[in-house]
C-alpha cells in the first residue's frame, strides 16, 4: 500500500491565534512527535533571537518527527533559516509562493517571470542545504494553470522535492478539487517518481476533510493537518478514515491511531486553556518532563551537557564547566541525580552576576477569606522603584509586584518549591525559571520563609536577564 504523509501545522497557524508560552510550545512539540506525524511545522523567522531559539528548542525536543520551516524569496531568509534549522535530526525548508494574479501582486508585488525566477533559485539555495525542499502554490485551485505547471517544473529542476497545492479559499467541493487535480497531474506526470505531491485544503465550508480524502484518491501523498482545530484539515478526522477505509484505498499512515484521543485531548487541553492575565502564571506552570530521569558520575560529559539542553538552558562554556563540576561532586556524594537536581545546580552555579536590582523591602497581607497584596521596593541603579499588586495567593501577588515594580512582564516557565531541611526551623528551597526573548534564566533562594525564599529565587533570575541585556 502506499504510504501517505501527515503534517502537522497547529504550531504553525496557531503562533498568532493562541497565545502559547515557549514552554507551552515545546510541550506541544513533543506530543505532535509522540503522535508520529511525518513532519512538523513551524512559522517563519520573524524575531530572529526569539524564533530561532524556538527551532533549536523544538529541534532538540522531538526524536522522530521531521521539522518544517518557511523561508523567504532572499537568500538571506535562506542563510537565517538553516542557521536555525541545521542541527535538526531532520530538516525541511518550505518556499511558499503565491500563484493566483491577484496573490502574486499582492503579496510580492511581482510579476509571473520575476517571481519565477526568484522561486526556482531560492529552491535552489535550500537544496543546497536541506535534503528535503517543499514548494508550497499558494492559491493554485485559483491561479493560471499554464503558470502554475510552469513554476511547479522550474522548482522541481531547481531541487524541490515536495509540491503542495493549495486551496486557499476553502470553497471547493470534493468533485470540483478533483477535477482540478485530474486536469492538473497529467500535464506534469513527468515529474512522478521525482517529487511528492501535497494537498493543503482551508476548511471554510467545513469540506478539508472530505477534500483531503478526494485528494487521496487523486493519487495526492501529503497532507497537511492540524492536531487543534484551526482552518484546515483535522489530524483526528483524516487518521480515522484512513484507518478504517485505508485498505480499500490502498493507503496507510504511520500516525499512530491508538495513541490519536488520549494525546489530541492532550494538546486540546494545552491549546484551549486561557491564559490568565492576572497570574504570573502564564496558563499553569508543569514539573519538568522526565524528572525521574536520573544522571550519575559515570554519565558522560555529553550526556550531562545534552540535558542541560534539554531543560532548555543556553549556557556558556565557562558555566557549562561550573554546572559539570558541581554536578560530579554532588553525584559523588549522593549517586545520582534527578533533572529537577541539576536544575536546581543550574540556577545556583550559572550566570552568577552582580545584582542589577536589590530588593530595600517588601510587605504582603493575607487572610482567610480575602486575597493577597504585596508591596515591594527595589533599588535599580541606586534609583529606588516599587510595584503593588493584588494577586490570587501570597506569591502570585509577590512576582506581579515585582513585575510591576521592574515595568517588565517574563513568561514563568517553571517554579519549585522543596524543604532541605527538616523541623519547626525548616530551610524551603525555591526555583524560579523565566524567559526573555525565548532564552532561558533560573534563580535560586533558600530561606526558613517560603515567600522569602521564592522572591529571592525570583530576583535572582531577574538580575541575569538584565546583566546581560545591559552588558550586551
Amino acid at each position: 500500500m502506499d504510504r501517505i504523509y501527515i503534517a502537522d501545522k497547529t504550531l504553525k497557524q496557531n503562533s498568532r491565534q493562541l497565545s502559547l508560552s515557549f514552554r507551552e510550545k515545546i510541550e506541544l512539540a513533543r506530543m505532535i512527535d509522540r503522535l508520529g506525524v511525518d513532519l512538523l511545522e513551524l512559522p517563519p523567522i520573524e524575531r530572529v533571537k526569539v524564533d530561532s531559539l524556538m527551532i533549536k528548542s523544538v529541534a532538540t525536543a522531538v526524536s522522530r518527527t521531521r521539522i518544517a520551516v518557511p523561508v523567504g524569496l532572499s537568500p538571506e531568509s535562506v542563510a537565517l533559516t538553516w542557521n536555525a534549522l541545521r542541527d535538526a535530526p531532520s530538516a525541511r525548508m518550505q518556499v511558499s509562493v503565491p500563484v493566483s494574479s491577484v496573490q502574486m501582486e499582492y503579496l510580492y508585488h511581482l510579476k509571473p517571470a520575476s517571481l519565477l525566477s526568484r522561486t526556482a533559485e531560492t529552491v535552489r539555495l535550500c537544496a543546497e542545504k536541506a535534503d528535503e525542499v517543499e514548494l508550497i502554490a499558494g492559491d493554485a485551485t485559483r491561479g493560471d494553470s499554464s503558470f502554475l505547471i510552469s513554476i511547479i517544473h522550474a522548482a522541481v529542476e531547481a531541487g524541490a522535492t515536495i509540491v503542495t497545492l493549495c486551496d486557499a479559499s476553502g470553497e471547493m467541493m470534493p468533485e470540483e478539487l478533483r477535477s482540478f487535480l485530474n486536469a492538473l497531474l497529467p500535464q506534469i506526470a513527468d515529474l512522478t517518481g521525482k517529487v511528492r505531491f501535497g494537498i493543503d485544503c482551508s476548511n471554510t465550508m467545513n469540506l478539508a476533510d472530505a477534500c483531503a480524502v478526494e485528494a487521496v484518491r487523486c493519487g495526492i501523498r501529503e497532507i497537511k493537518t492540524a492536531s487543534f482545530p484551526v482552518d484546515c484539515v483535522s489530524l483526528s478526522s483524516l487518521v480515522r478514515i484512513l484507518h478504517g477505509k485505508g485498505e480499500k484505498l490502498g493507503v496507510q499512515t504511520a500516525v499512530r491511531q491508538e495513541e490519536l484521543r488520549r494525546i489530541t485531548g492532550q494538546i486540546a487541553a494545552v491549546c484551549g486553556a486561557p491564559a490568565n492575565p492576572l497570574s504570573p502564571f502564564e496558563s499553569g506552570v508543569r514539573g519538568l518532563e522526565n524528572d525521574e530521569a536520573v544522571l550519575g558520575v559515570h554519565d558522560s560529559r555529553e550526556s550531562i551537557l545534552r540535558a542541560m539542553e534539554q531543560l532548555g538552558y543556553i549556557l556558556s562554556p565557562e558555566d557549562q564547566e561550573k554546572v559539570y563540576a558541581s554536578f560530579l561532586a554532588a553525584a559523588e556524594k549522593k549517586g545520582a541525580l534527578s533533572l529537577r537536581e541539576l536544575d536546581a545546580i543550574i540556577a545556583a552555579e550559572a550566570m552568577q552576576v552582580p545584582p542589577v536590582y536589590q530588593m530595600t523591602g517588601y510587605l504582603i497581607n493575607t487572610g482567610s477569606g480575602m486575597g493577597a497584596m504585596a508591596h515591594m521596593k527595589l533599588l535599580y541603579h541606586g534609583q529606588e522603584t516599587e510595584g503593588v499588586s493584588a494577586g490570587d495567593g501570597v506569591i502570585d501577588a509577590a512576582f506581579l509586584a515585582l513585575e510591576q515594580a521592574v515595568g517588565r512582564h517574563f513568561e514563568l516557565d517553571d517554579f519549585q518549591i522543596k524543604a532541605v531541611t527538616e523541623g519547626q526551623e525548616a530551610m524551603g528551597e525555591t526555583i524560579v525559571r523565566l524567559r526573555s526573548e525565548g532564552k532561558l534564566y533560573s534563580g535560586r533562594g533558600i530561606s526558613t520563609d517560603i515567600v522569602g525564599a521564592s522572591i529571592m529565587a525570583y530576583m535572582n533570575a531577574l538580575n541575569k536577564i538584565v546583566y546581560e541585556e545591559e552588558e550586551a
